[in-house]
């Protein structure tokens, strides 16, 4: 490697001390926790706005602190945590949800306009992500900045995810669970593409997390909502305490057994010159 280029790499430089991969590996424990994760983000901020009655500014406001408050420990964590991690992915899933209700609700902004909106948004994100870091894998998240793409890309995914879903189910008006299992073909089809022709692994990884965002929400949607209205009448304070529940068990099955976490390939600097592997939608263990 050019020792020049090396010179002016930020994480090789030993005047910046480089981070170990921030974010687990891409394993079926993560798509399991991401969409029990969005099916929260849904009911869960639903029993605070309306079971609860602090109403959308309130619980906008109370959800953005404590999100802010994990996002500042996920940041200073040098490594991958899991608890932090999956908490913050639980946060963001509410926030995100929160952001596109907001606008659609208070403000009157149709659900095609947020849509398009938050596909802008995260589109200028990947854009301006690899402008300057010239990857968008996620097994390189070991700068602040790469982390700070990142998460960004992440609220604009669950909320682009709110907002298409909530459209497509508006629209289609096809029910919880037919929309669930549409969703879930998708997804399989991106899955397949992926493994069996290879497709580009960045594309099929955020294609597939946007969409577990409708997925999870009209599976939470589907558990809580009243049996008249097509659901299974558990409401959201049950839906949401069965799936914290699973979410806690399997960070903490993650934490101990540490299966989410590539500690060798971690304990590597990652130079920002060299080519990255790309994110799949599941890695063997």
């Amino acid at each position: 490697m050019d020792t020049n280029a090396r010179a002016h790499d930020p994480v090789a430089s030993p005047s910046v001390p480089h981070l170990l991969n921030k974010v687990p590996e891409v394993t079926l424990y993560f798509w399991i926790i991401k969409i029990l994760c969005t099916t929260v983000g849904e009911t869960f901020s639903d029993y605070l706005n309306s079971t609860l009655g602090l109403g959308l500014n309130l619980t906008a406001v109370i959800m953005t602190a404590i999100l802010a408050a994990v996002l500042v420990a996920q940041f200073r964590a040098r490594r991958y945590v899991p608890a932090i991690y999956w908490t913050a992915v639980v946060l963001v899933s509410v926030v995100g949800t929160l952001v596109s209700d907001k606008l659609a609700d208070d403000f009157g902004i149709s659900l095609v306009t947020t849509t398009v909106l938050f596909a802008v948004l995260l589109a200028g994100t990947f854009a301006l992500w690899f402008a300057k870091e010239r990857t968008l894998s996620i097994h390189s998240i070991t700068t602040r900045r790469r982390e700070g793409f990142y998460w960004a890309a992440i609220l604009f995914t669950f909320a682009l995810g709110t907002s298409a879903g909530d459209l497509f189910a508006e629209r289609l008006n096809l029910g919880y669970w037919p929309t669930a299992g549409i969703v879930a073909v998708l997804i399989a089809v991106i899955a397949v593409s992926h493994l069996a022709v290879r497709s580009k692994g960045v594309l099929a990884f955020w294609l597939a997390y946007i969409l577990t965002r409708p997925l999870g929400a009209s599976m939470g949607d589907g558990m809580s909502q009243a049996p008249k209205d097509g659901g299974f009448g558990l409401g959201t304070t049950g839906t949401s305490l069965i799936y914290l529940a699973a979410i806690l068990g399997l960070v903490v099955f993650l934490s101990v057994s540490g299966v989410d976490r590539d500690d060798e390939g971690d304990s590597v600097p990652v130079l920002e010159d060299e080519e990255q592997p790309e994110p799949a939608l599941a890695t063997e263990s």
